[in-house]
């Protein structure tokens, strides 16, 4: 089904209520393992429809933020999902409680018990309201950004279509743009400090009312870190600092002579060649045919995935004023159908939307049918791997976006992938340092945010930046007012992926093999096991990062 024809009715979550009451009566009533199997997937069918419809209502919403309809829907789930989760609680608390639980063990795997004891840890029943106003908080935070009215050249942009201006050729129409972007944030500082501060102590009174120090834990937990906790994050940050921020840096120097700078200013971080970052030709409806090419002639699976997303309108890609910023795969459980969401501006990004959001959707269809709904409850640090690696394996069919251009992409893409690892850990110790320190002042946190930036990315620089060189570029990144906690998952996937990209060019089948198995495997095994599995090395590994250098630099630089 298209996905416009789609039906959409509001969940009557008392309803809901109701019915996990009856699921549960059932549970406790079972006499075999069997039973409660039963039971449990009678919870499959009401959670697939929940999740459907509030999908199906927030991709909606998200591509039209003033649609006064879906806004309302948005800000009842936004008051409901917490109830929702006070009878999934519930559900899982009996369900691991079970005398057969030995037997839904062996049924459903260890690791979904794992994310039940999870689940259970992070969420009571007391923490509904403060959970109805985080809800709030971050859709606030997203509609400011979302609703950015931007005039630059003679138009109205929101940041989604500022972004071509922002990697222009031509350095003074870059520096413009990042000036007016500055500008935005500088405009609505008070705001986005006063939300991210209530974020703050709201998280944080989450953690204290459930017994926690703080809010990192309770983070964790609600993450389903499953295989890691913050001492081996740490410790992978560690290497990062040590072996990948040295290398980064010597790809920044690179790009600095490939441009002719003599010093790269922060409205140069995105730039890699002189006359200008390759653009993808074509409309939008040309790129994804020539997507729909690509995924054809990769493999059998691909071409099978892409022809249902084509065929069923399964994308939103083209920005738009008061659409949502970025982009995201999600899914609808009803249809088993992915969806991608995205803004495309005619850089380089509409690529990568139809390698990495493709690869979550990819993995996605892959385990479609899967009966044990558990094992497609992907861990987001597994999920990313998806993405990641699925630019990589895309790589070679970059000439039929860039044409002539597509070993420039190819380098940009590389080097890039490099660069945003330390980047990204740096978002990740900030927000530790933020959530261990919450009564920090929003001045103090973007003086530990620019001392974090002078030990992650000392080549940068701010010009003086009213906004930016003070500390406040952190702000622009909505995982770390929406998901906190998320972003170290792709650092984790990005040391996978590269990994992957140096078995690709050795031999490209058995790493496809390797990936393959990867989507398979799924949520069904714990993280470290199961990148042993399929032949990788575990980023948390002593070495790993060094090796990846060692290996990155005598192939590639």
């Amino acid at each position: 089904m298209k996905f416009q024809d789609m039906p959409y009715e509001r969940v009557d979550f008392d309803q809901v209520d109701d019915i996990f009451m009856q699921l549960i009566e059932e549970l406790k009533a079972a006499n075999s393992g069997e039973e409660v199997y039963e039971v449990h997937k009678k919870y499959y069918d009401l959670v697939d429809k929940v999740m459907t419809m509030a999908t199906i209502g927030s991709i909606r919403h998200d591509s039209n933020t003033i649609d006064e309809f879906y806004e309302g829907e948005k800000n009842y789930y936004d008051e409901v999902m917490p109830k929702f989760e006070d009878s999934l609680s519930k559900y899982m608390k009996v369900l691991y409680e079970s005398p057969y639980r030995e037997y839904m063990e062996e049924k459903i795997g260890k690791v979904a018990f794992k994310n039940m004891e999870l689940k259970l840890k992070s969420f009571d029943t007391k923490l509904i309201p403060l959970m109805q106003e985080e809800n709030n908080l971050t859709t606030t935070y997203s509609k400011l950004i979302a609703g950015a009215k931007i005039e630059f050249e003679g138009e109205e942009l929101n940041i989604s279509l500022l972004r071509k201006y922002l990697i222009a050729n031509n350095r003074e129409t870059r520096k413009a743009a990042w000036k007016k972007l500055s500008g935005f944030f500088m405009d609505n500082r008070e705001e986005l400090d006063n939300l991210y501060d209530k974020l703050v102590k709201n998280r944080t009174e989450q953690a204290r009312l459930l017994g926690y120090d703080n809010f990192v834990e309770l983070g964790y937990y609600r993450m389903n870190r499953n295989s890691y906790d913050k001492e081996m994050v740490k410790k992978f940050r560690d290497q990062v600092k040590e072996y990948f921020v040295p290398f980064a840096e010597k790809m920044h120097e690179q790009r600095r002579q490939r441009l002719g700078l003599d010093q790269l200013k922060y409205y140069d971080n995105d730039m890699f060649f002189l006359g200008g970052n390759p653009a993808p030709t074509g409309t939008p409806e040309e790129i994804l045919t020539a997507g729909k090419g690509m995924y054809s002639d990769l493999s059998p699976e691909t071409k099978e995935f892409f022809d249902f997303m084509y065929e069923n309108d399964l994308f939103d890609v083209l920005g738009r004023k008061n659409k949502r910023a970025g982009g995201y795969m999600t899914y609808m459980p009803e249809y088993k159908a992915p969806f991608i969401f995205a803004n495309f501006n005619g850089t380089s990004s509409d690529i990568d939307v139809i390698t990495h959001e493709c690869g979550h959707a990819f993995q996605g269809y892959v385990v479609r049918d899967y009966e044990i709904r558990e094992h497609m409850d992907i861990t987001m640090e597994t999920a990313e791997i998806h993405s990641m690696a699925m630019e990589f394996f895309t790589d070679k069919y970059m000439d039929r976006f860039f044409g002539d251009r597509a070993e420039d992409y190819r380098k940009m893409h590389l080097e890039d992938s490099i660069m945003f690892i330390p980047y990204g850990c740096m978002v990740d110790e900030f927000q530790h340092l933020v959530y261990e320190n919450p009564d920090m002042t929003p001045t103090q946190r973007k003086e530990v945010w620019a001392k974090l930036e002078k030990e992650y990315k000392p080549h940068i620089n701010y010009e003086e930046d009213p906004f930016f060189a003070v500390g406040g570029f952190w702000q622009k990144q909505q995982h770390i007012y929406s998901m906190p906690f998320y972003y170290i998952d792709y650092c984790l996937a990005q040391t996978c992926a590269l990994q992957y990209k140096t078995k690709m060019d050795e031999d490209y089948e058995k790493a496809w093999e390797s990936y393959l198995k990867l989507c398979k495997i799924s949520a069904s095994k714990f993280y470290v096991p199961m990148l042993k599995e399929v032949g990788l090395n575990s980023p948390f590994e002593e070495g790993c990062m060094k090796d990846i250098v060692e290996k990155l630099s005598s192939l590639y630089f």
